[in-house]
């Protein structure tokens, strides 16, 4: 492949980043663009020599993720590099969530700040870092919306060409807000697993395409890292007790943990125990049910949610969410249609903040952990809420709207308020 061998001409810089590691066996590999180890044909993951690494350092860096470069698969210069510059979001104390949820504490990880207003931004900026130090040229994804957007937005900002492959019956925002950038945007009869299959045979066929949950996928999942790294810098260097986390392909949750986990090991924060909870619709809920069901096997399910963006109906990072929950001692639930639309409401007349359909899975699954007593309303609690409401109207147009159409009379507005 041209890409690899580009990286054959020259000392390839992936900051602190050393070798890839398998999941299952823990087979060692030198670093490239491979996502599944050929000895045990599991899931590679990133593994790194930190060296020193001082909170000043970070506190120093610039207001994106790339203050957090030197815990990140990425070139040294990489803030020199042309990107959307992604990261920094707020983590808004929800005193009036709380209150309503009848809890003592809750933040809200406000990624709708973002520069295509969604998590994606951070994952994607990672992930076209290590494929120009790789040599690709054209940087492509399969895409439920959110990553359409970054991937476009991104290869756009970098002058790069840009391949997106999404399901026809994708959010009709989440198309027009790829679409505006002006790239390859292809729409493919079929659920998100069929476009995910399609995307893996064109980037076996496409030697210089980076497909960055494909053949990139090591690299662009760090990216959920500096979620983690954020919300612990944000609360004074500390690990909060709880968080809940919504589940898609399930790299989010397994990142977060690990993030919190590094920042530990390099006594960064005090390694205090914490318990991470998992976030489904019901409709899409194929880990929540192996959770319930004590397997450690996901079984597939066709989805069949107004929460699209975590409509992966074969989440290739299920078991590891699994393993990941029940060593904190969180756990995963599910939550219907209605339920997530009550938690997007729920969210945005208490904080004043609009999020998507994940959104209002991760607040509604929190409700129903505090209601059945899983999660502890005592403990300091972060909710992740990952991507703007602008961009999953449609899940709300026909549930709310005026109060009443009036003519322009004072009397007709106190009658209406009145009522």
């Amino acid at each position: 492949m041209t890409a690899a061998l580009s990286t054959t001409k020259r000392a390839l810089d992936l900051g602190p980043a050393v070798e890839l590691v398998s999941k299952e066996e823990g087979h060692r590999q030198p670093l490239a663009p491979e996502f599944v180890s050929a000895e045990d044909f599991s899931p590679l993951e990133v593994a790194y020599d930190f060296g020193k690494v001082r909170r000043e350092d970070i506190e120093a860096g610039p207001k994106n993720i790339w203050r957090y470069k030197k815990l990140l698969p990425v070139p040294s210069n990489v803030e020199e590099i042309p990107n959307t510059e992604p990261g920094c979001t707020r983590l808004v104390r929800a005193d009036r969530l709380a209150k309503a949820l009848g809890v003592k504490r809750i933040w809200v990880k406000d990624d709708t700040g973002n520069p295509t207003h969604s998590f994606k931004d951070r994952v994607v900026a990672v992930a076209l870092a290590a494929a120009r130090e790789f040599g690709f040229e054209v940087l492509a994804c399969p895409s439920t919306g959110n990553l359409a957007n970054a991937v476009a937005a991104a290869a756009a900002r970098a002058g790069w060409e840009s391949v997106v492959l999404i399901p026809s019956s994708l959010e009709r925002a989440k198309i027009l807000t790829t679409a505006v950038y002006d790239g390859a945007l292809i729409a493919v009869d079929g659920n998100y697993d069929d476009v995910n299959r399609l995307a893996t045979q064109l980037a076996a066929e496409n030697e210089n395409w980076a497909f960055v949950n494909v053949n990139v996928r090591p690299y662009y999942s760090e990216g959920s890292k500096t979620l983690a790294f954020e919300v612990a810098e944000q609360l004074g260097w500390r690990l909060p007790e709880q968080i809940v986390v919504p589940i898609a392909s399930g790299s989010q949750l397994t990142k977060v943990d690990k993030g919190f986990r590094e920042l530990g090991e390099l006594g960064l924060v005090e390694a205090s125990p914490y318990r991470v909870f998992g976030a489904q619709a019901t409709g899409c809920s194929p880990v929540s049910a192996a959770f319930r069901a004590g397997h450690d096997v996901v079984q597939p399910v066709k989805p069949d949610t107004i929460a699209r963006s975590l409509a992966i109906g074969n989440p290739a990072d299920g078991p590891y969410v699994l393993d990941t929950v029940t060593r904190t001692g969180g756990a995963i639930e599910d939550v219907s249609d209605e339920e997530v639309v009550e938690g997007i409401r729920l969210l945005a007349r208490t904080e004043g903040i609009f999020t998507e359909t994940a959104g209002g899975v991760t607040v509604a699954t929190a409700k129903k952990l505090i209601e059945t007593g899983k999660l502890d309303p005592d403990a300091e609690t972060v909710l992740l809420i990952t991507g703007d409401g602008l961009k999953t109207l449609d899940a709300l147009e026909d549930r709310i709207g005026p109060r009443a159409t009036v003519p322009p009379s004072a009397d007709a507005v106190r009658k209406v308020l009145e009522g």
